[in-house]
């Protein structure tokens, strides 16, 4: 099985940007933590973060026909982008939205996620371990 990770503006900025919402651990730990998950069930991860919107839109469509699912954190871009939506729906690759903050607690412009309507679920204020959560997802939707 091969899982796309992908991670949206800002993110790289873990264990800085704002602590008090987002933890105190930095991206690279986000990094090790899927990376031994996959290793431990036998997963292909790949990773891959950008501030740029079409950036994520070129990774999700690059994904087509080599991913077997893909999770996503798409950062400020979930309130904003429909170029997202529009990409995961046209791959047809089983997704997971992920929010390391609980985002309905938050501001009001935040309760709106237009990629989510493309995603089998959405995972939100689990902090990192959200990812996690949202690879055994994927898993059981493939029938490992």
């Amino acid at each position: 099985m091969k899982l796309l990770v992908i991670n949206g503006p800002n993110l790289n900025m873990l264990g800085i940007r704002e602590p008090a919402i987002y933890g105190a651990e930095n991206y690279d730990t986000l990094c090790r933590i899927i990376y031994a998950f996959a290793e431990e069930h036998g997963i292909d991860v790949e990773i891959f973060q950008s501030n740029h919107e079409g950036d994520l839109v070129d990774e999700i469509q690059q994904a087509y026909g080599t991913a077997d699912g893909i999770v996503i954190n798409p950062a400020a871009y979930t309130h904003t982008s429909v170029a997202l939506l529009d990409a995961v729906k046209a791959v047809g690759i089983p997704t997971v939205e992920v929010h390391i903050s609980d985002v309905s607690r938050r501001e009001d412009f935040r309760q709106i996620s237009y990629i989510r309507q493309a995603c089998l679920a959405t995972i939100s204020g689990h902090g990192l371990n959200g990812y996690i959560e949202a690879m055994e997802l994927l898993i059981r939707e493939a029938g490992r």
